[in-house]
């Protein structure tokens, strides 16, 4: 298998070292207009890389595309690669672009054309979504996930990468990776009622916190805060009912429930060991990346069904689309 990564940012770079962990057989090549980024990636990892796509394919033959560049550019670069007879593999978009263009051309030439997801693979989900399952009732939720901007990637200026944008922005990325798995394991959502505004200073042009109000169709309810201004970056999840109380904080290690009987919380291990990096907050769980990494070579094996899609993010963007207008 011979694997091309287009955009060798942190992200680029998170997807070139699971690859390798997943098969050290597999061929890995490195695109990015920055010399500077293939310079460091070639180092690192021991790959070949190039500015562009076009450059690769002169004297390379590659099989599978993961596209980890800006969301915003990610339309395009789907197109050239499933026009080219690859497999793609494509981390969040942020906005419909060329969707329904992708989801023909690549039924049309067989490809796979698979879209991230990383909490539909944490455990703490799964097993949220399991207990919600044995315990039959309806339950009310309250999650808080914010993080101050400056802080993503400290490394760089906040307005030199996507979540500067209006169309790509921070809020909308955080909406984006949660309300997935919010509606895998809450079930679809049937009404939101949102309070927003901008409170920081931030050099920004949009809304930079959100309290939305959420109505599942089976009855569940939540109350989803999100926001781009908070100095203590938080994950902060607490599902209550009847039956059942659960927190989390997510971390790897940090979901708790409640033994109403014995009037005590116990914590749930999930992970035989947790696959960490140090420059990453404790959110970070590479065990997830890895498993959507493995998702994606079984669906290009004809093994296994995605767990998400383009169609799935298209009703997605059109809630949180709601959420913005």
């Amino acid at each position: 298998m011979n694997v091309v990564v287009i955009g060798l940012g942190s992200m680029g770079k998170r997807r070139i070292r699971l690859i390798k962990k997943y098969n050290s057989q597999y061929r890995i090549f490195g695109i990015d207009s920055s010399e500077e980024r293939r310079k460091t990636s070639e180092k690192e990892y021991g790959i070949m890389t190039f500015s562009n796509v076009d450059e690769l394919f002169l004297e390379n033959s590659v099989d599978s595309a993961f596209i980890c560049t800006s969301p915003l550019s990610h339309s395009e670069i789907i197109s050239h690669c499933l026009e080219k007879g690859l497999h793609v593999f494509t981390e969040l978009n942020l906005v419909t672009d060329g969707y329904d263009e992708n989801i023909v051309l690549a039924k049309e030439n067989k490809r796979v054309l698979f879209l991230s997801s990383t909490f539909l693979y944490r455990q703490e989900v799964r097993k949220i979504k399991q207990l919600i399952k044995e315990n039959n009732c309806l339950l009310n939720y309250t999650y808080h996930i914010g993080q101050y901007l400056p802080d993503w990637h400290p490394w760089e200026n906040y307005k030199d990468f996507f979540v500067g944008d209006k169309r790509s922005n921070g809020c909308r990325e955080i909406f984006a990776i949660e309300l997935p798995w919010l509606t895998d394991v809450f079930g679809t959502i049937n009404k939101v009622h949102v309070m927003k505004n901008k409170i920081s200073s931030l050099d920004i042009e949009y809304d930079d916190n959100y309290m939305v109000m959420i109505e599942h169709e089976n009855g569940h309810k939540g109350m989803l805060a999100v926001d781009v201004v908070s100095r203590k970056a938080v994950r902060n999840f607490e599902l209550f009912g009847e039956k059942l109380f659960l927190q989390w904080d997510g971390s790897a290690e940090g979901i708790k429930i409640y033994d109403f009987e014995r009037k005590e919380e116990k914590k749930i291990l999930l992970y035989e060991t947790v696959d960490q990096l140090e420059q990453y907050s404790k959110f970070v769980v590479e065990n997830a990346y890895f498993d959507e990494i493995a998702s994606f070579f079984a669906v290009v094996d004809n093994r296994e069904e995605p767990l998400y899609s383009f169609s799935k993010d298209k009703s997605i963007l059109k809630i949180i689309d709601e959420i913005e207008a």
